[in-house]
């Protein structure tokens, strides 16, 4: 795709802070960081999202490089979270399927607008 940033970014078109790299994946650090670690890890071949008929080959090398990016920013011991977002919901501001490794920060359960979990001390709806 001609007009995906992230295709951009991959093929150095575009400059980031790239953190890993192999024939499947490119990892590099969110421009717009929602904790102290925040990488992204995307195939190099363009998906829009997990819908998109993604291979499992894709899927499970995509997870499994996960841990070398974690322990490549320091996150490895002390914890991570790793998210893929999917669809008009999700809050997903890029269509090329991308994990979100997030870390360097003690974090809490997920929140999300009007969340169904008690607001507190509340019952939920």
């Amino acid at each position: 795709m001609t007009d995906c940033l992230f295709c951009k970014l991959v093929s150095g078109e575009i400059p980031s802070a790239k953190v890993y790299e192999d024939d499947v994946c490119y990892a590099f650090d969110d421009i717009e960081p929602e904790a102290p670690v925040h990488t992204l890890i995307v195939p190099k071949q363009h998906y829009d999202n997990l819908a998109d008929g993604v291979p499992a080959g894709v899927l499970g090398h995509l997870l499994s490089v996960v841990p070398q990016v974690a322990a490549a920013k320091g996150v490895a011991e002390s914890g991570y979270r790793t998210v893929v977002n999917t669809g008009p919901d999700s809050a997903a501001t890029v269509a090329h399927l991308h994990l979100h490794v997030l870390g360097g920060i003690k974090m809490g359960r997920f929140t999300f607008e009007e969340s169904f979990r008690a607001q507190d001390g509340e019952e939920g709806e």
